[in-house]
């Protein structure tokens, strides 16, 4: 079965940095676009980044310049680099793919505060 398995997420104070990780199992990685979301409280879940299976990128319009996002075929890995943090993106931030269903990970806490 599809697992998608996030990790990185902590706390950071504001203009800091993290790494966020996603390994994925149970599919042909290369194949398919990886998303990041987050979710903050009270809030509805928004897509921060994708990444295509060519490599093409998009964000959020928030997280332009700031969040990087990349990928390891060969580790099935999926990252979300994110610099210069700021309060309003603490969230938990979810990895995500689609085939004939959406599959989801258990999200990982990223909490932005001094």
């Amino acid at each position: 079965q599809v697992q998608l398995v996030e990790s990185g997420g902590g706390l950071v104070q504001p203009g800091g940095s993290l790494r966020l990780s996603c390994a994925a199992s149970g599919i042909i990685f290369r194949l398919y676009a990886m998303n990041w979301y987050r979710q903050a409280p009270g809030k509805q879940r928004e897509l921060v980044a994708t990444i295509t299976s060519g490599g093409s990128t998009d964000y959020a319009d928030s997280v332009k310049g700031r969040f990087t996002i990349s990928r390891d075929n060969a580790k099935n890995t999926v990252y979300l680099q994110m610099n210069s943090l700021k309060p309003e993106d603490t969230a938990v931030y979810y990895c995500n793919t689609r085939s004939i269903r959406e599959y989801w990970g258990q999200g990982t806490q990223v909490t932005v505060s001094s």
